[in-house]
């Protein structure tokens, strides 16, 4: 039975829920590999920083790698980083399509597809490992004040896969989760927004931080759970 700390490896890691992500996982005792596409180097020698653009071929790849050099193993995955982008479907342009879908769908498919690759070279593990993946609740619950085709395009399709890699993976010790998320108080909003967002949930505020990482936390600690689209969104799944 191996001593080594359990390794988390978290996307979008240089603020908002991913800065508080990786807090939450260093809390756990996990070593944390953490990225963006530009991070500062952390004072934490169980916090690796590895600066880079999932959207492009190869990152993905270099952070699993750079995470197995540094602490010899892959556990979890958080993948938090992605892009949110509202305006009407016909005015969106290629670049705002290349831009969503390089991050939130190549960059999921990179890092987790590396990930998975070295969660199965480590062989049999009590505590298996798992993916997490960050969502959003307008692919459940469409909003006429929220237009945004692309998110649904791409977040759906991970919801889709989130499912797919549960049953794919359930007897070889991987678990994959995500978590469907309504309004956070993160820096994609002005504070000055906030009274108008809480509108879209049925609790009438917006999310904490702290509310995605209790989920994910959760999950984390959840043996028994697999594809499950968790909803943190104050009730907006469920109706307004």
């Amino acid at each position: 039975m191996t001593t080594d700390p359990r390794v988390a490896v978290i996307t979008g890691a240089s603020q908002g829920i991913g800065e508080a992500l990786v807090a939450g996982f260093r809390k756990l005792g996990y070593a944390v590999v953490a990225n963006s596409r530009t991070i500062d180097a952390s004072a934490d020698p169980m916090v690796l920083t590895v600066p880079g653009d999932i959207a492009q071929p190869g990152v993905g790849q270099h952070i699993v790698d750079a995470a197995v050099e540094r602490f010899g193993r892959i556990d979890t995955v958080v993948n938090n980083a992605g892009i949110f982008i509202a305006k009407p479907f016909v005015d969106y342009t290629d670049k705002d399509y290349d831009a969503i879908t390089g991050v939130n769908l190549r960059g999921f498919f990179e890092v987790s597809r590396a990930a998975v690759a070295r969660m199965l070279e480590q062989g049999p593990d009590p505590l298996g490992g798992h993916l997490v993946t960050i969502s959003t609740t307008l692919v459940d619950h469409a909003n006429s004040n929220v237009p945004s085709a692309l998110a649904s395009l791409t977040k759906g399709g991970l919801n889709a896969v989130t499912r797919e890699l549960a049953i794919e993976y359930a007897t070889r010790g991987i678990r994959s989760n995500a978590v469907s998320l309504g309004i956070i108080k993160t820096p994609m909003h002005q504070p000055s927004e906030y009274e108008a967002l809480a509108q879209l949930h049925p609790v009438g505020r917006v999310g904490e931080v702290a509310d995605v990482v209790d989920a994910v936390l959760y999950l984390e600690n959840a043996p028994f759970v697999t594809g499950e689209i968790l909803h943190v969104d104050g009730g907006q799944s469920a109706g307004h």
